[in-house]
């Protein structure tokens, strides 16, 4: 079955209405999922376990007529432990090799976001204290696929900042339990896992539950009743963010193999048929060989129905004036992941503004960033990198201003404060910072 993706040139005159079209995505909510999560969160608030209970042993299937307490959901430390022994040799050393890259990268992230005071002249002290969230939920898919590599990236983070206690909540459909889900957890230092998925989960992390104290943050990507949960509760709680499909933006000078451009494409492509993979060149020659490698890997490709579909609904080959205009145009795009697959990548990356993660050099394929880099690879979609950052240590923490005013100090503020209060008819605010002020000599 071929292929077919689209072609687009800068220098045509309908370019941008084309590039636009491309990149447009409706993220609207579906009524129905709206609907069917305010209700099952509505009853999480009232009934909690009870609730919860009754919507995992339906919406997952659980065997033997379900579970009959939400005891039956808590995996002990010593399963995640045994889980993590059982792993074969190759498998544990890859994900405690990814795990210590990943914190390695977290603690110097964490010893950059110090706190800091100093003192003015007359004795006042100002200045911020940085200190940890109590307790997070980390949300870690489960069906269709299982993702270990998740975990440490929620986690381990979420660890490293300080934080006490990190509950990740998991589904398991038809009671499967993931032993690589569950090593990864014993790895990244979970200190709570349950079995329960869904809005059931984001509610019971929001509002608490008889055997659930709630959370102060909820992280971690879900399917659509678990974004739709995530938008509902934040005000409550916390959330990272509301993730889109998978993107990949790619450009290339031409002097890069071009089945490794097209296998990176499809690094993308292969998440779902949402997910939008695009390339951006100067050279046509070169985007004509990397259209050959696509329609020679693809027939390879286990995920070659996702692939295709991804590529064609949503993927392109973009032809532009030169690298520069390429950069331009990947500050419009904001993508999740760019690859700068280029000589000298630098020059290039020095001209971009909005990414989510920058991948330099031919050989930083993008896959490497998903696994065991260490920069997290929860990072902002849909266009929201021109305002939002990756996962990180400062997302599991939080900010406290000092003000300590010396008596000097509120001389001369206390006069500033007053002028302003009054100013916006605050008479209260005004008298408070007047009544500091020692009588005129």
């Amino acid at each position: 079955m071929s292929i077919s993706i689209r072609k687009l040139d800068s220098s045509q005159s309908d370019f941008q209405a084309a590039l636009d079209a491309l990149l447009a995505f409706d993220a609207g909510t579906d009524a129905a999922i709206e609907t069917a999560v305010a209700a099952i969160l509505a009853d999480v608030k009232a009934r909690g376990d009870a609730a919860v209970l009754e919507y995992t042993n339906r919406f997952d299937r659980i065997p033997n007529g379900g579970a009959a307490s939400m005891a039956a959901f808590d995996v002990g430390q010593d399963e995640l432990q045994a889980a993590l022994d059982a792993l074969p040799a190759a498998q544990r050393a890859a994900l405690a090799t990814a795990a210590q890259r990943v914190r390695a990268f977290h603690e110097r992230q964490r010893d950059e976001l110090k706190g800091f005071t100093y003192t003015e002249a007359d004795g006042t002290v100002l200045g911020q204290k940085i200190t940890p969230l109590d307790r997070v939920g980390i949300y870690v898919p489960g069906g269709k696929a299982a993702y270990p590599s998740s975990v440490l990236m929620n986690a381990i983070p979420a660890q490293v900042a300080g934080v006490a206690e990190i509950v990740m909540v998991v589904p398991t459909p038809d009671g499967v339990k993931n032993q690589m889900v569950l090593a990864a957890a014993a790895i990244a230092g979970v200190t709570r896992v349950i079995t329960i998925g869904g809005a059931q989960a984001v509610g019971a992390l929001a509002h608490g539950t008889q055997s659930i104290a709630p959370v102060d943050k909820i992280v971690g990507p879900g399917n659509a009743y678990v974004a739709a949960a995530k938008r509902r509760v934040f005000g409550i709680v916390g959330i990272d963010m509301i993730a889109g499909p998978s993107e990949i933006l790619i450009i290339c000078d031409g002097t890069t193999d071009p089945d490794w451009v097209a296998m990176d494409l499809f690094s993308q492509a292969e998440h779902d048929e949402l997910a939008q993979a695009i390339l951006l060149c100067p050279d046509a020659d070169y985007i004509a060989r990397v259209e050959a490698s696509i329609r020679k890997l693809l027939p390879t490709m286990p995920r070659q129905d996702t692939i295709r579909t991804s590529l064609t609904d949503r993927g392109a080959l973009i032809k532009v004036r030169d690298m520069a205009e390429a950069c331009a145009i990947a500050n419009a795009i904001a993508a999740e992941h760019l690859e700068i697959s280029a000589e000298d990548p630098q020059q290039y990356a020095d001209q971009i503004r909005h990414a989510g993660a920058m991948f330099l050099g031919r050989y930083s394929s993008e896959s490497l960033g998903d696994y065991c880099c260490g920069p997290n690879h929860v990072l902002p979609t849909s266009r929201t990198a021109r305002f939002s950052s990756p996962l990180g240590v400062y997302d599991f923490q939080k900010r406290s201003s000092i003000i300590h005013v010396s008596e000097a100090g509120a001389q001369t503020l206390g006069r500033v404060a007053a002028e302003l209060a009054y100013g916006e008819g605050l008479q209260a605010h005004a008298r408070s910072a007047e009544l500091r002020l020692k009588p005129a000599p």
